[in-house]
C-alpha cells in the first residue's frame, strides 16, 4: 500500500476519533440528554472533525510530513 495513501487514511481516521471524542466529552459536559441538545452537538463535532482534518493536513504538508499535492496529475475526478 502507498505510504501516502496509508498516511492520509490514517489522519482521517484520527479526525473520526477526535469527532466522535469531542461529540461524546460534549454531550457529558453539558449534562442535558435532550434529543435537541445531541443532535446539535453532534453536528458540532462532525464539523469540529472536519476542520481538526483540514487544520491537520494543512499543518503536515507545511512540516514536510506529507507532500503537497495529494493527489497525483491526471488523477483528478470528472
Amino acid at each position: 500500500m502507498n505510504s501516502l495513501a496509508n498516511s492520509v487514511t490514517r489522519l482521517k481516521w484520527s479526525a473520526v476519533a477526535f469527532a466522535v471524542l469531542w461529540t461524546g466529552w460534549m454531550i457529558w459536559w453539558s449534562g442535558d440528554y435532550d434529543r435537541v441538545n445531541v443532535t446539535m452537538l453532534t453536528i458540532c463535532g462532525a464539523l469540529a472533525g472536519y476542520f481538526w482534518y483540514r487544520i491537520m493536513r494543512w499543518h503536515f504538508q507545511r512540516k514536510g510530513l506529507l507532500p503537497r499535492d495529494v493527489h497525483p496529475p491526471g488523477s483528478a475526478t470528472k
